[in-house]
């Protein structure tokens, strides 16, 4: 089996583990830390979380550029490349510092009027060690880039599940010893350093890269952040996207309310990671098709190909969470969590159209077209995210999201637009393809939904997974017999046979 496959049944398989692990670990930390304090966990994860995009869009340069030197056979090219991204990574590293430092010094001006003053002093501790963390996982990071570039799928995808593995137990283990979050911060900066350690070994003793940090090329340089600047712009509209609410909501209202937006902003992103695990490994693809200028048609067919088979897994996860997921969450966490559910679904209904359309996401990054679409996003989201600042003591958390994700959809419209017009992609003949026979299955599943969801016996998780498990079978059934083309139900089967 080849590290492609290999790497997305690893993929699949982290997903699993994530989300699985996670949905029984949630409501034990929340019971352990309590709401308030971890809404205090979620508010400082996510204003730390912006540092994270000091990354400067370094990992997707670094498989951008390595598959494009491999493809050209330029190897001195490639360590002289590689050479320059650690320069960089240790300036990046450098200015994550003096950030965290200021931030951590501005901390009551942000959350003076919404944090207790206990609160507050956990906050800074958290603030210290996370960046600590961020330092280390940003450089860190670049490894996991350059195994990726090369196409060593599998080993970056089974470190990343054992990583988590073992921080899960960890965390059951301190928890039940009476560990706050400040532990928890501390948990995750070990086990994170540790993985990073890893695979700094198995890039230099495995794959043998090597760099050349002797020369500095100052067109180098030029062209790396003449690319990456536009996916760094992405990675701050990233962090509007799902860190802005948790700010926003953390300096107007309390952090019970965080604590609740944080879990629908974590199952919304759960749905994200199933389509994220196959389109995440086609960018050397894209790139090296670009290369080869393929034409505009083989390109709309290789993002139809990959769209319908993400959309065969969102459109379940879609209708299971549409008509069992209050069900859910009362029984996982509880009813005072019923806005969480809103939220989730809310950023499902938003974020379907540009999870299925990841491949020209990879198109535009491949021939540094970036630039178009951060700025529109970085405008759509930046507004909804302020308007969201006006009215969220007016309207609570929901409106939060509506704001957030009602911009976000009008730049994908905008988007589509830009994929026709410049990449000369058949957008129309991607949306018919698509559709085809899935559009029958998701009418039929509407239907089906509902009336399983009126199945009532005792309310328990058993009778969820009754549910579950009819509305599961009725969709794969539908699927195989209505939506599937043929092309696509020999792979199944070969799969399945293999």
């Amino acid at each position: 089996m080849s590290q492609l496959k290999k790497g997305a049944l690893l993929s699949y398989a982290n997903i699993f583990l994530t989300n699985i692990i996670g949905l029984i670990l949630t409501p034990f930390i929340i019971r352990s830390l309590g709401d308030s304090e971890y809404g205090l966990y979620s508010l400082i994860g996510a204003l730390i979380g912006y540092l994270t995009i000091m990354d400067l869009g370094m990992n997707n340069t670094i498989v951008r550029y390595v598959a494009k030197y491999r493809e050209q056979k330029d190897f001195k090219g490639e360590r002289n490349f590689l050479g320059a991204i650690m320069i960089i990574y240790f300036a990046i590293s450098i200015i994550v510092a003096i950030i965290g430092a200021i931030l951590y010094f501005n901390l009551d001006r942000f959350f003076g009027d919404t944090l207790t003053f206990t609160e507050m002093e956990k906050a800074k501790i958290m603030m210290i060690i996370l960046i600590v963390n961020i330092m280390f996982s940003l450089p860190g990071g670049a490894f996991t880039a350059m195994c990726n570039a090369y196409e060593y799928f599998v080993f970056p995808r089974a470190l990343n599940i054992l990583k988590y593995l073992f921080r899960s137990i960890l965390v059951y283990v301190i928890l039940k010893f009476g560990a706050d979050s400040i532990g928890l911060v501390i948990l995750d900066t070990i086990v994170n350093i540790l993985a990073i350690l890893i695979s700094i070994f198995y890039v230099f003793k495995k794959m043998k890269v090597k760099f050349s940090i002797g020369s500095y090329d100052k067109k180098l340089f030029k062209n790396i952040f003449s690319y990456s600047i536009w996916i760094f712009l992405f990675a701050i509209i990233s962090q509007l996207q799902w860190k802005g609410g948790q700010f926003v909501i953390g300096a107007r209202l309390e952090t019970v309310s965080v604590a609740i937006y944080a879990i629908g902003i974590m199952l919304g992103t759960y749905y994200g990671a199933f389509s994220g695990a196959i389109s995440g490994l086609f960018l050397p693809r894209a790139t090296q098709m670009s290369v080869r200028n393929s034409s505009p048609l083989e390109l709309t067919n290789m993002m139809v190909k990959i769209a319908r088979f993400s959309l065969f897994t969102l459109m379940l996860v879609f209708i299971g969470f549409l008509f069992l997921g209050r069900d859910f969450i009362h029984l996982w966490i509880n009813e005072s969590y019923d806005d969480a559910y809103y939220i989730a679904l809310i950023i499902m209904i938003g974020y379907t159209i540009p999870l299925i359309q990841t491949f020209a996401n990879s198109l535009l990054e491949a021939r540094k077209l970036f630039k178009f679409k951060a700025m529109v996003y970085l405008i759509s989201l930046g507004t909804g995210t302020v308007l969201s600042y006006f009215f969220v003591r007016q309207y609570g958390i929901i409106s939060v999201i509506l704001f957030i994700v009602s911009s976000w959809i009008l730049g994908q419209i905008i988007m589509n637009v830009f994929y026709y017009k410049v990449l000369r992609l058949k957008m129309f003949y991607f949306f018919k393809q698509l559709s085809k026979g899935l559009f029958i299955v998701f009418v039929l599943m509407l239907v089906s939904g509902y009336f399983i969801s009126l199945i009532s016996i005792d309310g328990s998780w058993i009778e969820l997974v009754i549910k579950a498990s009819l509305l599961s079978a009725v969709y794969l059934a539908l699927l195989f017999l209505i939506g599937m083309n043929k092309e696509e139900k020999e792979y199944v089967l070969l799969t399945f046979k293999r």
